[in-house]
């Protein structure tokens, strides 16, 4: 059965702070892990209001300190942001910390806007040299070979489990070479979705880490007692959505009686693109729909994310999608 996981942005709502934000991440985590999720990764997203997940390593370090069992990790670290050898030496130290917890996820996009990336002394053409940089950076979790002048410390030796992350085809061509698992941004750039999970399935070639093409597909889950709670959940990340496209991010807002109502042509037409991978509504709609997604993709695993207003509705939300799966497993 296919396996479940938690992306969690970290959000802050509207009246709330970062604070309070990281501590319902982790309460969230402590659920999912009660509630057997697999993996729980947080995002490298920069000069975003409504996300405080940034120093992802961080947040990652204060999730995974705070449980036991549950794989933490990045969805992702966007690389050329960073030098391969720090995210090594981050990554190694967490993995110090955290035996066989500890995931990396890597992205090639810069995570946020152009001027904040050169805030962030990122070299805007280090995108050209991702793969390079993947390789370099998987080296350093390797075995040191006598006379290597420069190791991760922490980092070598401890083969931390690298994942490609992609909403493009460049990513799934990437993966496919390096034998590495695949997760793809379906939760808000499905547009090459089944294109990319062909050529990944198709060109895939074995690896040390890997010996068959693993897929994990980002799904937005808004679940509730019923389906007019759920999409009223839902006009949260709505408006997010349309916030952020339209140049105004800010911090989450709160749900809003038919706001489908009030969006002009233009703005349904981008979010009905945009998040056409959502499953949103009452027990039994979320059981459909999630079988309905792993049957048309052939997905591994769900990346699952819900960006709810209300915490105690997210963790609610992640109990009845775990009830869900469970009946379908249980169908099975």
């Amino acid at each position: 059965m296919t396996a479940l996981s938690v992306l969690d942005l970290s959000p802050i709502v509207e009246g709330s702070n970062a604070s309070q934000s990281l501590a319902n991440s982790l309460d969230l985590a402590r659920h999912a892990e009660q509630l057997g999720y697999k993996r729980y990764w947080l995002a490298e997203h920069h000069n975003i209001p409504g996300i405080a997940s940034a120093a992802t390593a961080v947040v990652i370090a204060h999730v995974a300190g705070g449980t036991k069992t549950i794989r933490v990790g990045a969805g992702g670290i966007m690389l050329p942001n960073h030098a391969p050898l720090v995210i090594a030496e981050q990554f190694g130290t967490l993995a110090a910390l955290h035996p066989g917890r500890i995931d990396l996820g890597l992205g090639r996009a810069p995570g946020t806007d152009m001027g904040t990336a050169r805030a962030l002394r990122r070299n805007l053409e280090a995108s050209d040299n991702f793969p390079q940089d993947v390789v370099e950076l998987m080296g350093y979790f390797q075995p040191a070979e006598a006379g290597q002048r420069i190791q991760a410390v922490p980092g070598e030796g401890q083969k931390v489990p690298v994942w490609i992350l992609g909403s493009s085809l460049y990513g799934a061509q990437l993966a496919a070479m390096l034998g590495l698992p695949y997760a793809f941004a379906s939760h808000f750039a499905p547009a090459e979705l089944d294109h990319a999970l062909d050529i990944y399935r198709s060109r895939f070639q074995p690896s040390e880490q890997l010996d068959k093409p693993y897929v994990m597909l980002g799904l937005n889950v808004f679940a509730a007692p019923t389906d007019a709670e759920a999409k009223l959940l839902f006009t949260s990340l709505q408006q997010a959505f349309v916030n952020l496209r339209t140049g105004r991010p800010g911090r989450l807002p709160p749900p809003v009686e038919g706001y489908d109502q009030t969006l002009e042509p233009m703005a349904k037409t981008m979010l009905g693109q945009a998040l056409s991978c959502a499953v949103v509504g009452s027990p039994e709609t979320v059981r459909q729909g999630i079988d309905a997604f792993v049957r048309r993709t052939g997905a591994d695993e769900l990346m699952v994310t819900a960006q709810i207003f209300d915490h105690a509705a997210r963790v609610r939300s992640f109990e009845i999608l775990t009830e869900a799966h469970k009946s379908l497993s249980q169908a099975a």
